[in-house]
């Protein structure tokens, strides 16, 4: 039999503890010596398995779809999936009979519904393993705030001291600091001069990292330290102040009152101008934020105008301005060119619909064997403490016990969750998969928040060079092509299927953006639409 070997170490702090990439491949080699066992590929991935998109995997599950290989041989099950869209992949081959084998260093693995659904609790496991210490670094982060200590890297003038893990002065840009808010805060210097001067008098320059660094400090970045509280002595973390720990470059009453001078007391001013793509679209050729800008010509009449900021150090930029006319035919033409019509997205959500209600006549079963794998768990969580209070174990082996088995309740627990989301999953999927055919139509209707809200579901990493908008579409959008078929449009719906039971943030969000446009519509352009 054939066995692709796949070795992967992630460089994030999930894998820390794992094997590197040449030791895993070495225990493995040394483990499946039997002549019956033929390697046809050896795969080494370095990427983060917590989320789908590993290139080298895809690759490889690709080519056993294509039956290259009948079976896949890694270190643990934890490093083919930490999420439940590649576990589930996985788990589909081997229901499909086109994955025939598993085989891992550290446990036995065995092709029977026991087999698989052990598999399906391994890999709810690592999960959990992962989501688990994301909020542990979220709670260490929280402990570091509530200690005075900021936990990411301080802005300029400051630095980690590393053997304390505190924040010192840095000795080189902490004086440039200290002159400049003692420049600032005498009221008789504007922003531009202040960087100017700082630029070509004082000589500062942005302290060099590995690719950035060494240049002139831009007018934003200056505003931004000149309204960083910490330099006043307090942490801006998540819309909250802490107290801090590090030497102050200025008092709380001076910073409150320098604020004022620039003009931004408390809470930011409302602008005077609205615009429906300010803050979106980045310039092309410079890379800086596209602006707009009211215009009146020489018959009187109103443009509005959107160009890039050219606030930038040195030369300016040339690229020339387009009217907010041209700008939204663009946009429309884009949201064209991905239309479906509407009964032929219905067809397919009732084609997958039909498909996933048949297979639900295998859910209860495996309901019922969760449900009673939870009971289990429960009883031997108390068969546990009972011992404990029998004094037939101490408290540390307790402890271990209990662990292990909560870890197992929760794996189950998530299982069954995920049963659920199973079944609810046809409205949410239709409404995202139905804008294929409303985005175009809610964008000529809708008023300048509801065209906002559309462009950036849609769309990303928006540029504009010589007029021409380019938009990078998200999924599903980003799978849209002029010879769809029937069947490519059922799989379509189906990816988005599998990727909102498996609670892709990506999906969810989308979902959240087009219910948020179902309210602001009025009703009669939803059910056109």
């Amino acid at each position: 039999m054939k066995y692709f070997i796949y070795c992967r170490k992630s460089t994030e702090s999930e894998d820390r503890q794992v094997l590197s990439i040449d030791s895993q491949l070495k225990e493995l080699q040394q483990k499946f010596t039997d002549p019956s066992i033929e390697i046809a590929t050896i795969y080494r991935e370095s990427f983060s398995a917590k989320a789908p998109g590993r290139p080298i995997f895809d690759e490889m599950m690709r080519r056993i779809e294509q039956g290259h290989a009948d079976g896949i041989i890694a270190w643990h099950p934890d490093r083919l999936a930490r999420n439940a869209v590649d576990g589930g992949r996985i788990i589909h081959l081997l229901d499909r009979n086109r994955l025939k084998d598993l085989k891992f260093a550290t446990s036995s693995f065995e092709n029977t519904p026991q087999g698989k659904f052990m598999l399906q609790i391994v890999f709810g496991y690592s999960k959990y393993y992962v989501d688990s210490l994301s909020e542990n670094v979220k709670r260490g982060m929280r402990a570091k705030l509530e200690r005075g200590w900021q936990p990411n890297k301080p802005p300029t003038g400051y630095k980690n001291e590393a053997e304390h893990r505190t924040i010192i002065p840095d000795p080189e840009t902490f004086p440039t600091m200290t002159r400049l808010f003692d420049s600032a805060a005498t009221g008789l210097y504007t922003v531009p001069a202040l960087q100017r001067m700082m630029r070509d008098q004082w000589g500062f320059r942005t302290p060099r990292c590995k690719r950035t660094g060494g240049r002139p400090l831009g007018i934003t970045s200056l505003y931004h330290i000149l309204s960083n509280p910490f330099y006043a002595g307090y942490i801006r973390w998540n819309g909250q102040l802490y107290p801090g720990k590090h030497k102050t470059v200025i008092t709380w009453n001076d910073f409150e009152r320098l604020q004022v001078l620039l003009g931004r007391p408390g809470a930011k001013k409302p602008q005077t101008n609205t615009f429906a793509y300010t803050g979106l679209i980045r310039c092309g050729a410079c890379g800086l934020m596209v602006t707009a800008e009211h215009k009146v010509n020489r018959q009187g009449h109103k443009y509005v105008y959107y160009h890039c900021t050219r606030h930038n150090v040195g030369a300016r930029c040339k690229e020339r301005s387009i009217t907010s006319r041209e700008l939204e035919r663009q946009i429309t033409e884009s949201l064209y060119s991905i239309y479906v019509p509407a009964n032929a997205i219905e067809h397919a959500l009732n084609a997958v619909k039909a498909s996933q209600d048949f297979r639900s006549t295998s859910v209860e079963p495996q309901r019922a064997m969760l449900e009673k794998a939870i009971r289990t768990c429960d009883l031997r969580l108390r068969a546990v403490l009972d011992m404990r209070e029998r004094c037939l174990i101490d408290d540390q082996d307790l402890i271990s016990r209990r662990a292990i088995i909560r870890r197992e309740s929760i794996g189950l627990h998530e299982e069954l969750s995920k049963l659920d989301q199973d079944v609810r999953w046809f409205e949410p999927v239709a409404a995202t998969v139905s804008l294929f055919s409303r985005a175009a139509v809610w964008f000529m209707a809708g008023n300048d928040t509801i065209r906002r809200i559309i462009l950036t579901t849609i769309g990303s990493n928006l540029t504009l060079r010589d007029k021409i908008l380019n938009i990078d579409k998200v999924f599903p959008y980003s799978m849209h092509h002029d010879s769809m078929s029937f069947l490519s449009l059922c799989r379509l719906v189906n990816d988005v299927r599998t990727r909102y039971i498996a609670r892709d943030p990506q999906i969810l969000t989308l979902i959240d953006s087009i219910e948020t446009l179902e309210k602001l519509l009025p009703d009669d352009i939803t059910k056109a639409a």
